[in-house]
């Protein structure tokens, strides 16, 4: 599944570009603040498309509806997530589902 360039944006770490998105509307969960924000990362420019990374942080969706305030998704999180997913195997040139990657409050492994 590759993301689509309307509102993504690039990010360079280590060298590599990835494309990185969070969803415009939030599903319905996210609305009522059940499950938290997610985002989704993938290699830019590769020759198809790979393994999309999928990363649950710890923060409410911008669009909820219960006006929870909500944190921000800054490009050293997306970049910190990139690293973390790579040492644990995320291939974003190989082909297959989705590389979940859970960074939510306690699931954080220790820097």
């Amino acid at each position: 599944m590759a993301l689509t360039k309307k509102g993504s944006r690039l990010i360079t770490v280590d060298g590599t570009t990835y494309r990185w998105r969070v969803r415009r509307k939030p599903t319905y969960a996210q609305g009522l603040c059940w499950t938290p924000l997610t985002y989704a990362v993938e290699a830019a420019g590769g020759e198809g498309p790979g393994t999309t990374l999928v990363v649950t942080t710890d923060q409410t969706h911008p669009g909820n509806w219960l006006l929870v305030d909500p944190g921000s998704v800054r490009p050293e999180h997306v970049a910190d997530a990139i690293r973390e997913a790579r040492e644990r195997g995320w291939d974003p040139a190989r082909q297959g589902p989705p590389f979940p990657l859970d960074r939510s409050a306690g699931s954080r492994s220790p820097h």
